[in-house]
């Protein structure tokens, strides 16, 4: 039952009301998300290699999926706004250090990809059940293949590997002999 306080609704725990974007089958359909910049734009970085302080060169901007509000039923996206450099001295380019929002040429943020790691491996839920989970209770939309594709990356999932044992093709199918 919600409750009606000052004209806010606000859900009593343990209540499920109808999700409004129940049985969308499009992502394109679903609610709009909610902007947040962060920038790591800087004018000068020390080189990672030889520590030489090296000047912007050029500033791009990436957009990463984080974990959304829920009682708003909106997603949250950070825009985040960073420089690449230039070393002289190496002849190297780089980008300011994003290592704490996600990881490099991920869509994700870290946040999200922890929560659905664990949502799979620690709580045994399949990847299309963990999925809907993340939308239905955090309102960011992850694809379960891309959940897959992280469990797998992490290393987590699946029973440990013998690795004195031989598959159980027989000799002549891990041979490929071929009988007469």
């Amino acid at each position: 039952m919600p409750l009606a306080r000052e004209g806010v609704v606000m859900r009593c725990p343990g209540v499920y009301p109808p999700d409004p974007t129940l049985g969308i089958t499009d992502p394109q359909m679903l609610p709009p998300a909610k902007l947040v910049s962060r920038s790591r734009n800087y004018e000068h970085r020390p080189c990672p290699l030889c520590g030489k302080s090296c000047p912007r060169d050029r500033i791009f901007t990436r957009t990463l999926h984080d974990l959304g509000d829920p009682v708003a039923g909106r997603p949250h996206d950070i825009r985040l706004t960073y420089s690449q450099h230039h070393c002289t001295r190496c002849r190297r380019f780089f980008t300011a250090d994003m290592s704490d929002l996600a990881a490099p040429r991920a869509r994700y943020t870290h946040r999200v990809v922890a929560l659905a790691v664990r949502l799979v491996v620690e709580d045994g839920l399949p990847y299309q059940a963990a999925s809907w989970h993340l939308w239905r209770d955090h309102r960011v939309f992850v694809p379960f293949a891309t959940i897959q594709n992280s469990v797998e990356a992490r290393g987590e999932k699946g029973g440990p590997s013998h690795r004195g044992r031989l598959p159980r093709l027989g000799p002549r199918r891990l041979l490929r002999v071929r009988r007469r």
